[in-house]
């Protein structure tokens, strides 16, 4: 167990791999970290979100000599929250090169031992009626694997020197220092950040500081709710046929995802569709009035609010017996409403970016707000702030990890690691977001289109009010024929990363047009 929590004076954090706790020194109460200094040449960096992007980008620039990074959690204490979550080959390989390896170990990733990403089942006889698997070369130690969330945390925490995470700071806006050009944040609490050059905003699906410059791109509602549920696995070892590999079940109108985890816990996600913001047109957008039913009986449910766990067996109680078996020996559950947004036109936030989007439809927001001071492109995302899809295919974890990467691999690529005697130029920092930006942005564009498209379809079938039944046979193709997803988490962002390096070098490309 870990927790990282602050008092009065020190935030303190500790883990199953230390003995003892270590304190930081940083006092978190007072008005503000202004009266602290900065390198003035230095490149200061504020990471907005202590989370797998954001923890994942620390530890990526942590070791560059003109480099210093600070995150700002608005949480008051980084506790175990959330349930399980997987990385793919993409994931898993980039864990390794930041020097994550206790994430890699079987401890804590749960791989299957057949080596199949995933096993799809048949809600009734339970039979294997197809697998995804790796197509290009993936070593064993790079398979898709499944995590207790908190477990990931708990591994990258481990790496992030304590003294450089602030919890307790919410974002609410920013300003520019005239004389330095340097950002400052105002949290919540009235709080200032030490000023930075760079803002990289890890802040999750409903970012304040995607919102914040992009007030258009709030979250909408999906309607698909996910049950999530992580305990200790005696709790179903009793059941004849329990899966021993992770297996997505299907059903005529609901999955359900069980699997094994590390240090002896298992999990299990079910799902209900209820009516998506905008069902009545079949679109997602983040400004239409949530549609209502008489059995949307989550519709204003919050993230990671307790479930009801009766709610969740009815809804399998038709199943056979292992499904029906696996969640009616569920302990517990907790409810996570699924949420979207539309694609950005860019990364590159801060004013002097926004591009017509009106081709594009209510799918791309363009960049509307600049800072107090007139600065420009000094803002960037990560993670689910950057591409607020709503969760599928299990990428989100590993976008993230690759987004932080890709993010500190174009800061070093533009500022060499090597001691510094002049101040961060505009045409340095425009530059390597240029850069990230050209790395990531076109393949997240099209995870979103590939996500918001089965979305939509979700929201035209709940929005007509209709039952729609298929054959067993059917089914059977749905499952055989579901889209190829390869694509999404083999993805190599080394490679990009290579490619958008040689096409800077001659000119910069054009993301709003890729696909």
């Amino acid at each position: 167990m870990f927790r990282i929590r602050t008092n009065s004076s020190h935030t303190q954090i500790s883990t199953p791999f230390s003995h003892r706790s270590r304190t930081t020194g940083q006092k978190l109460s007072g008005s503000s970290f202004m009266a602290e200094t900065v390198n003035p040449h230095r490149l200061q960096i504020a990471i907005v979100g202590a989370g797998i992007a954001g923890l994942s980008a620390a530890i990526a620039l942590a070791h560059h000599p003109a480099v210093d990074v600070h995150v700002y959690e608005r949480a008051s204490e980084l506790r175990e929250i959330g349930a399980s979550i997987a990385l793919g080959p993409n994931g898993m390989r980039t864990l390794e090169r930041l020097g994550v390896h206790e994430a890699l170990d079987d401890d804590v990733a749960f791989r299957n031992k057949s080596g199949f990403p995933m096993i799809y089942r048949h809600w009734q006889t339970d039979e294997t009626v197809s697998v995804d698997r790796h197509v290009g070369p993936v070593l064993p130690l790079h398979r898709t694997a499944r995590f207790y969330r908190a477990h990931l945390q708990e591994c990258l925490l481990r790496h992030v020197d304590p003294t450089k995470i602030h919890l307790g700071k919410a974002f609410r806006s920013v300003t520019s220092r005239k004389d330095t050009k340097r950002l400052v944040i105002t949290f919540t609490d009235g709080t200032t950040s030490l000023p930075a050059d760079i803002i990289l905003g890890a802040d999750g699906i409903h970012s304040a500081v995607r919102t914040y410059f992009v007030p258009e791109s709030s979250t909408a509602r999906t309607g698909w709710v996910a049950f999530r549920s992580v305990f200790p696995i005696e709790h179903v070892q009793h059941i004849e046929g329990l899966p021993d590999e992770a297996s997505h079940i299907w059903g005529p109108d609901r999955t359900l995802f069980v699997s094994k985890l590390g240090r002896g816990l298992f999990t299990v996600v079910g799902s209900w569709q209820g009516r998506p913001d905008g069902s009545e047109s079949g679109q997602v957008t983040a400004t239409t009035t949530a549609a209502t039913s008489e059995d949307d009986v989550y519709k204003n449910a919050v993230w990671d609010q307790e479930g009801d766990v009766e709610f969740l067996k009815s809804l399998y109680k038709d199943w056979g017996p292992v499904g029906k078996g696996i969640v009616d020996a569920t302990p517990w559950t907790r409810v996570y409403p699924n949420a979207a947004a539309g694609k950005l036109d860019t990364w590159i936030l801060g004013g002097d970016v926004a591009a017509d989007a009106s081709a594009n439809g209510r799918d791309v927001w363009t960049v509307s707000n600049v800072g107090e001071g007139g600065f420009k492109g000094r803002v960037t995302l990560a993670g689910d702030a950057a591409h607020a899809h709503g969760g599928a295919f299990a990428a989100g974890g590993s976008l993230a990890i690759d987004d932080a990467w890709a993010f500190s691999a174009a800061i070093m690529h533009v500022f060499l690691p090597a001691p510094v005697s002049q101040p961060p130029t505009d045409e340095n920092i425009t530059k390597a977001l240029r850069l990230y930006e050209s790395t990531r942005k076109a393949h997240t564009d099209r995870v979103m289109d590939v996500v918001h498209a089965g979305n939509k379809k979700k929201a035209a079938r709940a929005g007509g009010g209709e039952k729609v039944t298929e054959t067993d046979e059917q089914l059977r193709e749905r499952m055989k024929s579901r889209a190829e997803v390869a694509w999404i988490h083999e993805h190599d962002v080394v490679k990009e990363f290579d490619r958008a390096v040689k096409e800077t070098r001659n000119g910069p490309r054009n993301t709003v047009e890729q696909s």
